[in-house]
Parts: C-alpha cells; sequence; structure tokens
C-alpha cells in the first residue's frame, strides 16, 4: 500500500473525524488537523511553538505563514506509512496555493480531495443531539446511536462525554452558511485539477469507509 496525501473535505457533522480515525488506524496515515497542530506547537517548546503562542496569547489571528510553517514540520519530521490526511486546511484559494507550493517544495503532492458530500436538511438532523466521547472522539446520537447505556463509550470504555453548545439546528446552518461561503472556490480549484473526489457523507459509516478506500486503492 503506497503512501498516499488526501485532503478531506466536508461541512461540519459530515463525519470527517470519524473517517480519518478510520484512516489512522487502517492505513497508518497521520492527520494533520490545524487545531490539533496549533494546541500541540503552542507547548512544544520549539521556535515555531513560542511564535504560535505569542499570537494566540494575545489574542490575534494565526497567519497562513505559520499555520503552513507547522505543515512544513510535520511533513519533513513524519513520514507516515500511508501519508498524510488534511483536515481544515486548506479553507481558502491562497491557502490551497501555499499548500500546493509547500508541497512542491518537499517532493510529495495531494493524490485526491475527498468531499464528504451531504444533505442539509438531513445533516442538521443527524447533528442536532449529537455527543461525543471526550477520550477517544467516538460519536453519539441521542435517536440513532445513544450512549451506552452503562455509560461507557463502545469504543474505548470511558464515562466522560461532550455535547458541543453549537450542535443545533440554528447554530447548524450559519456554521454550514460559513462553510459553503468558505470552500465553494476551492471545490471548483481542485476540480479543475482533476483531483476533486466525492462521497456520499450520509451513507452509514462502513459504506463512507469502502467508498474513500475504493478511491485510494483505485
Amino acid at each position: 500500500m503506497s503512501a498516499l496525501n488526501i485532503i478531506l473535505m466536508g461541512p461540519p457533522g459530515a463525519g470527517k473525524g470519524t473517517q480519518s480515525r478510520i484512516l489512522v488506524d487502517g492505513r497508518g496515515m497521520v492527520q494533520l488537523s490545524t487545531g490539533d497542530m496549533l494546541r500541540g506547537a503552542r507547548t512544544s517548546g520549539t521556535e515555531m511553538g513560542r511564535v504560535v503562542a505569542a499570537v494566540m496569547d494575545k489574542g490575534d489571528l494565526v497567519t497562513d505563514a505559520i499555520v503552513i510553517g507547522l505543515i512544513r514540520e510535520k511533513l519533513t519530521d513524519l513520514h507516515p506509512e500511508g501519508g498524510f490526511i488534511f483536515d481544515g486546511f486548506p479553507r481558502t484559494l491562497a491557502q490551497a496555493d501555499a499548500l500546493g507550493a509547500l508541497l512542491d517544495e518537499v517532493g510529495q503532492r495531494i493524490a485526491h480531495v475527498i468531499e464528504m458530500h451531504v444533505d442539509d436538511a438531513v445533516l442538521v438532523d443527524r447533528v442536532s443531539g449529537r455527543s461525543t466521547c471526550a477520550a477517544c472522539g467516538e460519536v453519539y446520537h441521542d435517536q440513532t446511536r445513544p450512549i451506552p447505556a452503562d455509560g461507557h463509550c463502545s469504543n474505548c470504555g470511558a464515562t466522560t462525554f461532550t455535547r458541543r453548545a453549537d450542535d443545533n439546528a440554528d447554530a447548524l446552518r450559519n456554521r454550514l452558511l460559513a462553510y459553503y461561503k468558505q470552500t465553494s472556490p476551492l471545490i471548483g480549484y481542485y476540480y479543475a485539477k482533476g483531483m476533486l473526489r466525492h462521497v456520499d457523507g450520509l451513507a452509514d459509516i462502513d459504506t463512507v469507509t469502502q467508498s474513500i478506500a475504493a478511491i485510494l486503492d483505485g
């Protein structure tokens, strides 16, 4: 199985986190989440980490250059068997250009951009009432997949679950609007490059996993 770098795109609640964990566990990929990288850098003690901490402590927005710097560190320090999953980046055309330039610089490339396509109305119903295991990130839902009766996560056995304050219908519609405004240009950008692939993000987890596998193994 050769290493493949992918970008995983999809609106809030589409299942990117679940599918990323499956790819990490099953294919030896490394998930590069912007949020996780920033949190890790802040406490790392590295030069880049000190820059991140200084910016965040002042309440300023982290620049694209800083995020690209963090990604450069990961690309040069880590050599995962399955490749990298870019999650939450790029979000703009400028970021897409910067990522492409960085990958060229280090001799890598994006193999596929996988969009997890959803029906917004169905997604709103699915996300409202969602809870997440605080330990492993396993997702539960009040109606379709309740937390086990014994109060233990079926994946890791933990007993602490969190619910996002904005996992409600009105907040999710606003998040969806922001997502589509941000990412619509990226859809066209990667389509024009012949890199865009689609999967049904509202299918059951196993079906989505198989659809992604078919793309990576095709």
